[in-house]
């Protein structure tokens, strides 16, 4: 895609021709994140601790699969967790609880498969709303997760955690739209903790956590057949924000395929789909697969795993506040 090759080539001339815009990008984001700091623009604090988990780079860095470690590790912790999170894709305007069933039109495609782990999941683009909400509705809720807010600044935070990806980095260094930065990379410096998906031995800071993404094994959410692949065609379709990463976790597994990468979020029809006889997909893009009832679509579940223990300092952190 164009935008990757600007983004994440070095000195692309196209990325030139956009400084311009990405100083006046870098320019209103500061004066944006002033304006909450100062409390000229209203922020809102909830009553249980908010742990924000973003990035500084637009497009997936594994937040969601983060998301999903730190509710079950926390959970293991005795913490009743809720999750909060945009719905980026969907048409939700009011605070919206999702379910393991919702429509990922509505409400997004990742929120579902946080409602899948069976703590409450609301989402809004004004997180904070969407917070308000579930803990109205579930008062037993003593910690949220947000998903994907680190920018945000509407709703208070009370640690954040910043997911970089290790193989892609900061690309060219350059902000939105020259470069795939949403803020500098000095932001680094004031949030509490960073996590490299893969490995990426230039970030430094006191709170550095190593995350690996796990294959799991092969579903199919209508075929109750055992997986065969010998002899036969196999596709690998993705609409995810790095489908490099997806495609070589299939190479790893010794898998021999086509690759189809589609834009991250992308909304899927019958057509995008190739002539194969399996087609291999993430979960996320299950969500919104599941609707044409393909025979012929095989799901790889992915899950985080952690070094050092980052739960452990979370449940130290927390204690602190």
């Amino acid at each position: 895609m164009l935008i990757d090759r600007i983004w994440y080539t070095s000195r692309h001339p196209l990325a030139f021709l956009l400084r311009p815009l990405a100083w006046l990008f870098a320019g209103l984001s500061t004066l944006r994140r002033a304006l909450f700091r100062s409390g000229l623009k209203e922020s809102v604090r909830l009553p249980v601790p908010v742990v924000m988990i973003g990035n500084i780079t637009a497009g997936g860095t594994g937040k969601t699969p983060l998301t999903l470690y730190l509710t079950r590790q926390l959970q293991l912790l005795g913490y009743r967790p809720g999750i909060v999170s945009r719905g980026y894709g969907g048409k939700a305007l009011q605070p919206f609880c999702v379910m393991s069933d919702s429509d990922p039109g509505f409400c997004g495609d990742e929120p579902i498969l946080l409602a899948r782990s069976g703590v409450p999941v609301y989402v809004c683009k004004d997180r904070a709303a969407a917070g308000l909400a579930l803990l109205s509705a579930c008062p037993d809720v003593d910690i949220l997760l947000c998903d994907d807010g680190l920018q945000h600044y509407r709703l208070q935070r009370d640690i954040e955690l910043c997911v970089i990806d290790g193989e892609r980095g900061f690309g060219n260094g350059a902000l939105i739209p020259a470069g795939p930065l949403r803020e500098p990379v000095s932001r680094l410096n004031t949030v509490d903790a960073v996590i490299v998906n893969g490995r990426d031995d230039s970030v430094n800071h006191p709170f550095l956590f190593q995350m690996s993404l796990q294959p799991g094994f092969f579903y199919s959410p209508v075929n109750a057949d055992r997986l065969e692949w010998q002899g036969l065609r196999v596709a690998a379709v993705c609409g995810i924000g790095n489908p490099e990463r997806f495609f070589t976790t299939l190479h790893a597994l010794g898998l021999v395929f086509s690759r189809h990468a589609f834009a991250d979020h992308h909304v899927f029809s019958a057509a995008d789909l190739p002539d194969a006889d399996i087609i291999v997909v993430t979960e996320k893009d299950a969500v919104k697969l599941a609707v044409l009832a393909d025979v012929r679509i095989w799901v790889l579940p992915v899950s985080a795993a952690l070094a050092p223990d980052l739960a452990a300092w979370l449940d130290a952190k927390i204690t602190e506040l």
